[in-house]
């Protein structure tokens, strides 16, 4: 998705590291109780410091919404995180994301667009109100509207068990976006197999599947993927297991299947780093997911050998984009009465989005 940030004025982008940290502390300390500052897990160690919250997406934005006192909420994550927080906070409350630029490659695999162009094409050649769209919370608020208003819901990577259990029990099939891999290990974790589910790729008709190929599979997975979490390999884990024979691999679920099946632990972001600060001490550990997460956990656990099970470490590209520079810029701008990227669900779509996560809640 196209999103356009503008330059930053000079003064920001050839401030020095100690100036900006100055500047985002002194309007931080300025704005008081009016601010809250979410950071997520991946963000870099220069922006968490500021955060007044750590977290994953939901949670941060759950954390907002009980804020009553903050009449902004600077959200140093992507562009889903963002309007996810708008959602759910009050109208009083105005959401900014520092980096208009800041989105995500998976959650812009899937748009409304394809999704209701599938969805039509589904319809032709199985009976629909017998599939529940499911969406992961890394997708579009139109995305998160569209299973709200096809009695659907959102899941997380903590609770897509759940949640498909939840869909099955109300469907015979379900359609699952964006990300293809977190669908495709939560089937195998609900004892389905590899025949029951088919991937939908949105660049052909019908996914490019079949009338059978659809109507005999119980899982269609949207043709999405993190593009750090698919990196990761069965061959790192074998390197890593060579070099630390007692050497435990904890992997996210948005990697591979053959990743989740060949690693000792696998979960959620906040799984991952309760599983790290769980382990032994002295343990060697390797991560598979986000470097900055990774890092930081290494430095959180002095005490324990700590590393990106692929050695060589990729950034969340989108995420890497909020930096000190744009956020002392929409700071400052809130100091002198200006709210720059203001991000802004509108109303109708906002509701239909707000019943998918609240029976997402119900349910899980």
């Amino acid at each position: 998705m196209f999103r356009l940030q503008p330059p930053l004025p000079d003064d920001y982008s050839t401030a020095t590291a100690d100036e900006l940290v100055r500047r985002v502390a002194a309007a931080k300390s300025r704005l008081g109780k009016r601010l809250v500052i979410l950071g997520h897990h991946y963000q870099r160690e220069e922006v968490i410091r500021f955060a007044d919250m750590r977290g994953d997406s939901f949670g941060l934005s759950r954390f907002a919404a009980e804020q009553d006192e903050a009449e902004y909420v600077v959200f140093c994550g992507v562009h889903f995180m963002a309007e996810s927080a708008d959602i759910l906070t009050g109208p009083d409350q105005k959401v900014i994301l520092p980096d208009l630029n800041a989105g995500c490659s998976m959650a812009d695999m899937a748009d409304l667009d394809g999704v209701e162009q599938i969805w039509a094409e589904l319809a032709e050649v199985t009976d629909i109100q017998a599939i529940v769209p499911i969406t992961y919370m890394n997708s579009a608020a139109s995305l998160k509207a569209f299973v709200g208003r096809s009695s659907g819901a959102v899941c997380t990577s903590s609770n897509a068990r759940s949640i498909l259990t939840w869909a099955l029990g109300r469907g015979r099939k379900v359609l699952f976006f964006p990300d293809q891999h977190l669908g495709r290990n939560t089937g195998f974790q609900l004892g389905y197999q590899a025949c029951d589910m088919q991937v939908v790729d949105p660049h052909h008709r019908l996914g490019g599947l079949q009338d059978r190929e659809v109507k005999e599979a119980t899982l269609l997975l949207w043709k999405g993927h993190c593009s750090v979490h698919q990196r990761f390999s069965t061959g790192h884990i074998e390197a890593f297991r060579a070099a630390h024979r007692d050497g435990i691999v904890i992997v996210h679920p948005e990697c591979s299947h053959a990743v989740v099946e060949a690693a000792d632990e696998v979960g959620s972001t906040d799984y991952i780093i309760g599983a790290v600060a769980a382990a032994p001490a002295g343990s060697s550990i390797a991560v598979g997911t986000e470097i900055h997460l990774v890092d930081r956990l290494a430095r959180e656990h002095p005490d324990k050998t700590v590393v990106s099970l692929d050695p060589l470490v990729c950034p969340c590209s989108t995420m890497f984009r909020i930096d000190l520079p744009h956020l002392a810029w929409v700071l400052d701008g809130l100091v002198e009465g200006e709210v720059r990227n203001r991000i802004v669900v509108d109303d109708e779509t906002a509701k239909d989005a707000r019943v998918a996560l609240e029976r997402m809640l119900a349910i899980a």
